[in-house]
C-alpha cells in the first residue's frame, strides 16, 4: 500500500518546478491529484505526462482570484469526491530595489504569494475538515522567510506564510487538518534558468556556497512535501523544514575565510 492511496492533492503552481515534481511525487505514491495553474497548457501537458487519467486532472487556477479558486475547489470535489492534501506552490518574486518599490510592485508580490495561499486555504477548508482519515496543508514557504537574502517584498510574504502556518496548526490541530511549511533555498527551476541563461557557470558557483555543494532540484523539495502530507508525518504540524542544502548552518565560503583569518592572525 502507497501513503497516498485514496487521498486526493491539490497543488498550486502544479504545471512547472517544484510543483510539478510534487504533483509527480504525490500521484506516484497513490494520490489523485489536481494540477492547478494559470498556464492551462502547461498544466495538461503535465497532467498527460505523469499518469492515467482517471488520477489526474488539470485545472485552471488564478489564486489571486477568489472565484477561479472557489471554482477549481469545486472541480476537484466534483471530479475526485472531496480533498485531503493541498500544497500551496505559488510565489512572485523579482522587482526593484527597496527604495524604487511602490505600493503596487508590493502588492503584485504579496497578492499571490500570501494571499494566494490564503484564499485557497479559505476555500478548501470545509472539504478538509470533512476528510476522513485527517488531512494536510503544506505551503511551500523560502529560506527568505526566516533570513535575510533580499527581495524584500517577496521574503515579507514567506514569512507571513510561516506565521500563517503555525497559528493555522493551533486553530485546526484538534480539527484533523495540519499545517507545516518546506522552506527551500536556491532550487534549480526555470527561474534560476533563465536567470542565469547566458552564464550556466555562475549557476555552478553557487552551489558552491551550500555546505552540500549543489543547489536543490524539484524532486528534494517533493520528497520534503510527500513527508509532511503523509502520515508518517502524523504527529507533525505547525513545523518549518529546512530544505536549504545547509545555507541556513552557514556558507562555507564565510567558513573558509574565518579560517583564512584565524591562520592569518597566528602566523601560520
Amino acid at each position: 500500500m502507497q501513503r497516498f492511496d485514496g487521498r486526493v492533492a491539490l497543488v498550486t503552481g502544479g504545471a512547472h518546478g517544484i510543483g510539478r515534481a510534487t504533483a509527480a511525487r504525490l500521484a506516484s505514491e497513490g494520490a489523485s491529484v489536481a494540477i492547478a495553474d494559470l498556464d492551462t497548457e502547461a498544466a495538461q501537458k503535465t497532467a498527460d505526462e505523469l499518469t492515467s487519467a482517471d488520477q489526474i486532472m488539470a485545472l485552471p487556477c488564478d489564486v489571486t482570484d477568489r472565484e477561479s479558486v472557489d471554482a477549481a475547489m469545486a472541480a476537484v470535489v466534483e471530479r475526485f469526491g472531496g480533498l485531503d492534501v493541498l500544497v500551496n506552490n505559488v510565489g512572485i518574486n523579482g522587482g526593484p530595489q527597496f527604495e524604487d518599490m511602490d505600493e503596487a510592485e508590493w502588492y503584485r508580490q504579496l497578492d499571490p504569494t500570501l494571499y494566494g495561499a490564503v484564499r485557497c486555504i479559505k476555500a478548501a477548508l470545509p472539504m478538509l475538515l470533512a476528510a476522513r482519515d485527517g488531512a494536510s496543508v503544506v505551503s511551500i514557504g523560502s529560506v527568505n522567510g526566516i533570513a535575510a537574502f533580499g527581495n524584500e517584498a517577496y521574503s515579507a510574504a514567506k514569512a507571513g506564510l510561516v506565521n500563517l502556518t503555525e497559528n493555522l496548526a493551533l486553530r485546526y490541530g484538534r480539527h484533523g487538518v495540519r499545517f507545516n511549511l518546506v522552506a527551500p533555498a536556491t532550487i534549480h527551476t526555470r527561474h534560476w534558468h533563465q536567470q542565469f541563461r547566458d552564464d550556466p557557470e555562475l549557476l555552478e558557483m553557487l552551489g558552491d556556497l551550500y555546505p552540500l555543494g549543489r543547489i536543490g532540484q524539484p524532486e528534494d523539495i517533493a520528497a520534503a512535501v510527500a513527508y509532511l502530507a503523509s502520515d508518517d508525518a502524523a504527529w507533525v504540524t505547525g513545523t518549518v523544514l529546512r530544505v536549504d542544502g545547509g545555507i541556513l548552518a552557514g556558507a562555507p565560503s564565510f567558513l573558509a575565510a574565518m579560517r583564512g583569518h584565524a591562520e592569518r592572525r597566528n602566523g601560520r
